[in-house]
């Protein structure tokens, strides 16, 4: 198991599909959890990835190209991942995730996605270039307890302000969650422009949002 799950993370971080995908495979058939899969195989790749990109040891075509990996690998992952949830539970917590309009990454919002599904939330991905109006749309339609905004350009962070204003606006702020996150995103900027929630990571982000909902940690 630790030498296919050391493979899939080199074959990611190398955007090699044949490896990854075939790791992927093997670790499914040997009976390996899928959450071992998705947090010690795919999430740790993605974040060594993320880290050498930071200290500009990768770049962003690169980023780019192995996030594309990590979603076909998800795409073999994730329906394991949802077999193993209690189908006559109670109805888990809505999370609706977007990368704001402008931006066109979604790396980190495919990972936190995946992770958060892994965590028992329900999570409707609305994708990238995401408009405010579209987000208070399915916030009035949808009634998420949270709602994630990625921005990955330092040029589109200020829309995840312009995105809470249009909550406030639609009378909906009060009824929604919001957490912030991306690259260029801080701790400071998220307290500054009201959200609920900052996370650095999936990981994070999942820790956070059992905290908004109250569930146990």
């Amino acid at each position: 198991m630790a030498h296919d799950l050391e493979i899939l993370q080199q074959a990611l971080i190398a955007a090699d599909p044949g490896e990854a995908l075939a790791a992927t495979e093997r670790l499914l058939a040997a009976g390996v959890a899928p959450t071992t899969i998705l947090e010690e195989g795919m999430a740790a790749a993605m974040f060594e990835l993320g880290e050498r990109w930071k200290r500009g040891e990768a770049f962003l075509p690169e980023v780019v190209a192995s996030a594309e990996v990590f979603k076909r690998c998800n795409e073999l992952v994730e329906p394991a991942l949802l077999a193993t949830r209690d189908p006559d539970a109670e109805a888990n917590a809505l999370v609706v995730l977007a990368t704001v309009k402008g931006d066109l990454h979604d790396l980190g919002k495919n990972m936190v996605a995946a992770m958060l599904r892994t965590s028992g939330f329900d999570v409707l991905d609305l994708g990238k270039d995401v408009s405010a109006d579209r987000i208070v749309e399915v916030v009035r339609e949808q009634a998420p307890q949270i709602v994630g905004l990625s921005a990955l350009l330092t040029t589109t962070v200020p829309y995840q302000e312009t995105v809470i204003r249009r909550l406030e606006d639609a009378g909906l702020r009060d009824a929604v969650k919001v957490m912030v996150g991306g690259a260029p995103v801080t701790p400071e900027w998220a307290e500054r422009i009201g959200a609920d929630g900052y996370a650095n990571n999936a990981p994070e982000a999942v820790e956070i949002a059992r905290k908004l909902v109250g569930a146990p940690q």
